[in-house]
């Protein structure tokens, strides 16, 4: 568990998990009042951005290891060990992501009810990708600022012309 409790520096893709033995009113104490939840873990101060306190019951049949799966992006293979443990949690549940560390490195101490249960890392992005085959991305197609400048030329062309008609009509009108 002291993994679980150390944050690294610059630490961005791990998911901890903690089930808040706590009364409801605390709870939602927890999850209303600013700095409370970083209070209760020891540190300075959380992103409420990358932190979910949820009610265990409101996942209905999906169950708490699905909902890391599909919600956290943890990898179903990380997570099947300890996925009977996690459905049979009940009560709130606590879901910490390192992004709420705001890169800080860090060490929790949770207080008395809130209970450390995993910690699990969410895969890399992988940007790698196939060819693009729309028309739209084949080479050949005229850069928007090539396509402007052309029609720029084009216009002033025919303003020349137009105008030296003009002057040519005039000429032979007033002569």
């Amino acid at each position: 568990m002291s993994d679980m409790m150390t944050v690294r520096p610059g630490e961005m893709r791990a998911v901890r998990v903690f089930h808040l033995d706590l009364a409801p009113e605390h709870v939602r104490f927890l999850r209303d009042e600013p700095g409370a939840l970083a209070d209760a873990l020891g540190v300075p101060d959380l992103d409420p951005a990358h932190v979910q306190i949820l009610k265990i019951a409101d996942l209905d049949e999906l169950g708490l290891a699905t909902y890391l799966t599909e919600g956290a992006g943890v990898e179903e293979a990380e997570v099947a060990p300890d996925r009977a443990r996690l459905d049979a949690l009940t009560g709130y549940v606590l879901i910490l992501l390192s992004r709420a560390h705001q890169g800080r490195a860090e060490t929790l101490t949770p207080r008395k009810g809130i209970v450390p249960v995993a910690v699990y890392g969410q895969p890399a992005t992988d940007w790698t990708g196939e060819r693009i085959a729309t028309e739209s991305a084949l080479p050949g197609r005229v850069p928007p600022r090539a396509a402007r400048a052309r029609a720029r030329r084009i216009g002033g062309g025919i303003f020349v012309v137009v105008m030296v008609l003009v002057a040519l009509i005039l000429w032979l009108v007033l002569r």
